[in-house]
């Protein structure tokens, strides 16, 4: 490649970036669709995985001159029938779903932090005081419980909120306090 390639190759290769990158874009917007909400809510470690996937195959179409877009276009539906694939078998199998998905922690509970639920999750105290000032809370003392959730966020849980049923009861049958 001399200087002038470098700088300038002309109309051609700027068109084709313009005509594939357009067409995969939309390509991809309406797979999304058709994939469902789940594939563009909170992401678990699998669909992080595809999220990336999907970005590089996008990146790579719009700057390779040797991929058609037709090899996208199946790059990216063999990506959502997987995501499909992935979600059927995570709904119907409990050992599938235990495998590649995280569970609920509790981080607080009972006036005191969690230190090896903590250490787990390699979060430290600091998060779930900042998540308590965040929901409004001044002291832990009106704190119940704090779960790291599925989804990377924070749940705190007021004293005041709590009811008989709690929403986490299974969490502290569940974990070693």
């Amino acid at each position: 490649m001399d200087d002038t390639t470098f700088l300038w190759n002309g109309l051609q290769p700027l068109v084709r970036i313009v005509i594939v990158g357009v067409t995969a874009y939309l390509s991809i917007v309406l797979i999304l669709r058709i994939s469902g909400k789940r594939t563009l809510a909170s992401m678990s470690a699998f669909d992080f995985v595809i999220a990336v996937a999907v970005g590089a195959v996008f990146g790579r179409t719009l700057t390779t001159k040797n991929l058609s877009i037709s090899e996208a276009l199946t790059a990216f539906i063999l990506l959502a029938v997987l995501q499909f694939v992935f979600a059927y078998f995570e709904n119907k199998s409990d050992t599938f779903k235990n495998i590649f998905n995280t569970k609920p922690r509790l981080l607080y509970y009972n006036g005191e932090f969690l230190e090896k639920n903590l250490h787990k999750e390699r979060l430290d105290k600091s998060k779930v005081l900042s998540a308590a000032r965040k929901k409004g809370f001044g002291s832990m003392n009106d704190v119940a419980a704090v779960i790291l959730e599925i989804d990377a966020t924070l749940s705190v849980i007021g004293k005041s909120e709590e009811g008989e049923n709690s929403t986490y009861s299974e969490l502290v049958e569940k974990n070693d306090l």
